[in-house]
């Protein structure tokens, strides 16, 4: 059995499912296609993302989950109306909406939180 040909599913832990819920589903947009006991589930463009329930969860200071995006500006502008705040990190150059450019004119990337303090991005190549 090869992996490579297995649908993979990802987790995201959370303190707080009751913040956590609102946040990836009426933030985020995601559509949510289960809860039960353990986790509430989202469809993530054909995966499984399961909101998993962690008491004792201490988020990553690095990025666990990002989208790819056509338009980053766009998409950024979109999230920040909905209420989400982009990350500014000290001495990465962003402009204002937080959006770092790689030198060389490759992948443009934004970071934002999730209540729990996971750390999501945006990238636009």
């Amino acid at each position: 059995m090869a992996l490579t040909t297995c649908k993979p599913v990802t987790f995201i832990g959370t303190r707080n499912r009751a913040a956590a819920t609102p946040f990836y589903g009426d933030i985020l947009g995601l559509t949510q296609v289960a809860d039960d006991p353990f986790a509430v589930t989202y469809d993530l463009a054909g995966t499984p993302l399961r909101l998993t329930d962690i008491a004792d969860h201490a988020p990553s200071p690095h990025t666990v989950l990002g989208w790819i995006v056509a338009d980053i500006v766009a998409t950024a502008n979109e999230l920040r109306d909905r209420g989400v705040k982009f990350e500014i990190y000290e001495g990465f150059g962003q402009d204002e909406l937080g959006i770092w450019r790689a030198p060389g004119g490759g992948a443009q990337i934004a970071w934002f939180l999730d209540p729990d303090g996971n750390n999501l991005s945006l990238t636009q190549f």
